[in-house]
């Protein structure tokens, strides 16, 4: 089952038709047993004298009445659709001549209970709980003050089922609770581990941009006085090179700065890229390198420019490249498809845009979902987008697969790598 169907049949099966399959369920189950079936000499349970007379029915009919409502209400007013469920419960005990509520009737007031468990805060839970438990008390307690008789083991089982599962909706909500912190914490480390890989990459181009002003300027000095045009195209260099070095700075540093926010996807994600042999310091540059090496793993991506091609400030041309390589990673690792197509955008000339998109599995394979994945990839290069003050998104197309796509600002006037 792909998990598209799971999802749909995830949201059809809720608690509160849980709650009314499991009512109609235990009024079946009573109603057979006060019938002879095949094979019996006769019914197991004697019904009760006014089981089949008009005002035994009518009793059923509004238990059930009160069991739909309250199974209406469960999915969004918990505790008010419990309270109608333990109603019906009670109310249909009267016509089956029975000394204590009935499992069987009890069967939907569990679903109840363990939805609230599960679902909602402690203290909601331990009220859901406590008046549980008390009707069930209070129909025995009634009935010994009457001096009726009560059905005490009935109601030690009905009493231990609802303690069960309710022990269970409270063992299911904090281990939800314990896997999303755990998600929030891997994501938290997510953002850390791209935050300090983009300050290694800025660092090795800051040292690569001084380390062209050092040698610039050792050759100014040496001929300054000899070949003076030759140390004003020097001096060019170096300021050229420091302008763009500290504006690539500015803008990085600038982003860091900026208070956290949490890092969210809008589809699963890939783990860290595998990534190719490739030069120390990538640009899009590198994209046909990447496209060739990422065919000999047996996907072929074509790459679309559109636009002219133009020198990028190397900041932004690395982002670029990181995002292209981290998506087309994605496709081999998780989609299950056999091409994908890369797009560069340079059409404009204050922003690029960037886009992966695969076409979804190919028939009979293995993998079923399309750009997913276990790890936080998809959080590393969202946040590598937004420290350049960039707009990201991923999701699944409308005729199936996946696409990635970024908008990262190019500053005007920016100096080219």
């Amino acid at each position: 089952m792909s998990a598209t169907s799971a999802a749909q049949l995830r949201g059809r099966v809720t608690p509160g038709r849980c709650a009314a399959l499991a009512w109609l369920a235990g009024l079946l189950f009573t109603v057979l047993l006060r019938m002879r079936l095949p094979g019996q000499e006769q019914a197991e349970v004697l019904a009760g004298v006014v089981f089949l007379r008009w005002d035994g029915l009518t009793m059923l009919a509004l238990a059930t009445a009160l069991a739909f409502r309250g199974s209406f209400l469960l999915d969004r007013r918990p505790t008010a659709g419990l309270g109608h469920l333990l109603a019906a419960a009670v109310l249909c005990s009267f016509p089956l001549g029975v000394t204590a509520i009935p499992l069987a009737q009890y069967l939907a007031v569990d679903v109840a209970l363990y939805t609230i468990a599960a679902h909602r805060p402690t203290k909601e839970a331990e009220r859901a709980a406590f008046l549980a438990v008390g009707v069930v008390l209070g129909h025995l307690a009634v009935r010994l003050v009457a001096g009726w008789t009560a059905g005490t083991t009935t109601a030690l089982a009905v009493l231990s089922t609802a303690g069960l599962v309710w022990l269970l909706g409270r063992s299911a909500r904090q281990s939800r609770l314990h896997a999303e912190e755990t998600r929030a914490r891997a994501a938290e480390q997510a953002v850390i581990a791209e935050r300090l890989r983009i300050a290694r990459e800025m660092h090795d181009t800051v040292a690569h941009s001084i380390g062209i002003v050092a040698l610039q300027a050792g050759a100014a000095r040496l001929v300054i006085d000899k070949r003076p045009e030759l140390a004003r195209e020097a001096l060019g260099e170096i300021e050229t090179a420091s302008r763009e070095t500290l504006a690539g700075l500015r803008r990085m540093l600038g982003a860091l700065r900026t208070a956290d926010t949490p890092a969210t996807s809008s589809a699963p994600a890939s783990g860290a890229s595998a990534e190719p042999a490739l030069p120390d310091m990538p640009g899009l540059a590198s994209l046909d390198r990447l496209a060739e090496t990422t065919g000999a793993a047996g996907v072929r991506v074509t790459v679309r420019r559109v636009g002219a091609v133009r020198p990028l400030p190397p900041d932004i041309d690395l982002s670029a490249f990181r995002v292209l390589q981290e998506s087309v990673t994605n496709v081999v690792r998780h989609s299950g498809a056999d091409r994908c197509t890369v797009t560069v955008d340079l059409r404009d000339p204050e922003s690029l845009a960037l886009t992966v998109e695969d076409p979804g599995p190919v028939p009979g394979h293995g993998r079923e979902k399309s750009g997913g994945g276990s790890g936080y990839g998809l959080v590393g290069m969202r946040e590598r987008v937004g420290l350049l003050n960039g707009e990201f998104s991923a999701g699944p197309r409308p005729g199936g697969g996946f696409r990635v796509t970024a908008h990262l600002p190019v500053p005007p006037g920016a100096a080219p790598a």
